[in-house]
């Protein structure tokens, strides 16, 4: 753990919430559960999606994870049942069988996303992680097919206002755009509202998050791969393009794509046309491609990290959404936002949150934004359950804005030392704070995996193993 003056800067906690598992195979129904519990969610697990619609007539979850092929009723059919009760939970299709035409009518139909069989522990986890994540960016507010539902642009500044003007008048287009914005603004939220106000809203929103896909899955993630294609490549995969025809895909973080993908992708941006991995047929589709980034796209292009004609295809309409502490005066708006939907989860009213609270947060410069006062918050609802927590206490978890004098170097960093060898203890003190998951290192760094990866490799760490083991699961792929 880092401090500087007894502020707490660890990183933010992991995003854990309730999740249920829906598998007739045991086997395969006890690792998930196993891997999910061990990565910290409550994980309730049933055999059928009979089971499961009695289950989720008592309780809440928030994330499905569902077979397609069981007896009786199947994971799609299920997912139609939850589309007409419009229960909020997002729901992952965990599939050996992937067609297009299975996916689409999936994700049509309230689908988050589908994972084939066999899948790796790591793979689950960021999966789970990344639809609770959804789920509590909007609000948990779902009540039919993925980007129907309102995402919620809270905030009455003159600043979001300016932004809802923009989106109103750029989703009314098919252009291709680029949201631009610190780490933590809500860029994705923004991304999924002009698909809402589109023409193309009836159709799929699909996203890609491509800071957690290493160079060699992200070709096959965004254009698909035929089986055989290359090794472990056991069955057709269809690719992200072709999932999000006829309506839009997100490159989240697009800026973290390898350089050689980066050529391909600009063919597709101006052809519609592309091959998956394996194949000679050209496919054609019919997609509105959103990108966002937190980086400064003209010094990533100076350094050689992103090409300048990708640039100018990504860029037609170009949406920055501004940090917090240039908004503060959604703060309070925000902050009670946040406090009902923690009191929702918890099934316990939060106290509403006192004035020198609320004082101590306008101070505040929020340089993880708006992801770092809802993380606040939900700290802050869970502890408040045996009283209101001190305002001395809530001080010590902001993170800090980086303005240190010489004579305030937090503890442990001598005058003098590097910035190189500074950013290795960094890395190397959350690499360990996370048990060595890398996913969540570099999420809470604001780097991308493969950057992390690249990092470690040069001060001598070990490429990390295919395998994993999770609290007794067995050390191979979950579904093979």
């Amino acid at each position: 753990m880092v401090t500087t003056k007894g502020v707490d800067t660890s990183p933010a906690l992991p995003v854990v919430g309730r999740v249920l598992v829906i598998d007739d195979h045991p086997a395969a129904r006890q690792s998930m559960v196993e891997v999910l519990r061990c990565a910290g969610h409550q994980v309730s697990a049933c055999s059928s999606a009979v089971e499961a619609l009695r289950l989720i007539e008592r309780e809440t979850f928030d994330c499905i994870l569902t077979d397609l092929k069981m007896p009786g009723m199947s994971g799609l059919e299920l997912i139609l049942q939850l589309e007409k009760r419009g229960y909020p939970a997002p729901v992952v299709m965990i599939t050996g069988h992937a067609t297009i035409q299975t996916a689409v009518e999936a994700m049509r139909h309230g689908a988050f996303d589908y994972i084939e069989k066999p899948f790796s522990a790591d793979q689950l986890e960021r999966l789970v992680e990344a639809a609770i994540r959804q789920k509590r960016t909007l609000g948990g507010e779902t009540t039919g097919p993925p980007g129907v539902a309102a995402p919620q642009l809270v905030g009455s500044s003159p600043a979001m206002q300016a932004v809802r003007r923009q989106i109103a008048q750029i989703a009314r287009t098919s252009e291709t755009v680029l949201i631009c914005g610190e780490t933590g603004t809500g860029k994705e939220v923004v991304a999924r509202e002009i698909h809402t106000q589109s023409p193309r809203r009836r159709g799929p929103f699909v996203s890609v998050n491509c800071p957690a896909l290493s160079a060699s899955l992200m070709e096959s993630e965004l254009f698909g791969h035929e089986k055989g294609a290359f090794t472990g490549a056991d069955s057709q995969r269809i690719g992200r393009f072709e999932l999000a025809n006829g309506g839009s895909l997100l490159l989240d973080e697009v800026t973290e794509i390898d350089l050689g993908l980066q050529a391909k992708l600009l063919r597709v941006l101006q052809e519609r046309t592309f091959e998956r991995v394996g194949s000679s047929r050209s496919i054609t589709v019919d997609v509105r491609v959103l990108a966002t980034t937190n980086r400064n796209l003209e010094e990533e292009i100076a350094a050689g990290r992103f090409r300048q004609d990708l640039y100018y295809r990504l860029a037609v309409m170009v949406l920055w959404i501004p940090p917090l502490r240039e908004r503060k005066e959604d703060i309070p708006e925000l902050a009670e936002h946040f406090r009902m939907r923690v009191s929702q989860r918890l099934g316990r009213e939060v106290p509403p949150l006192a004035s020198e609270v609320v004082a101590l947060f306008m101070e505040h410069d929020w340089p993880g934004n708006v992801r770092e006062l809802e993380n606040v918050i939900t700290r802050l609802g869970v502890l408040s359950d045996s009283g209101p927590v001190p305002v001395e206490q809530i001080r010590r978890w902001l993170i800090p804005s980086p303005k240190l004098s010489g004579s305030e170097l937090p503890a442990g960093i001598p005058v003098g030392m590097s910035l190189e060898e500074m950013e290795r203890r960094l890395i190397e003190a959350t690499l360990e704070h996370y048990g060595g998951h890398r996913a969540k290192t570099a999420k809470v760094l604001g780097i991308g995996v493969r950057t992390l990866t690249d990092k470690l490799r040069r001060y001598g760490y070990a490429p990390r193993e295919k395998s994993f083991h999770r609290a007794g699961a067995e050390k191979r792929l979950i579904g093979s």
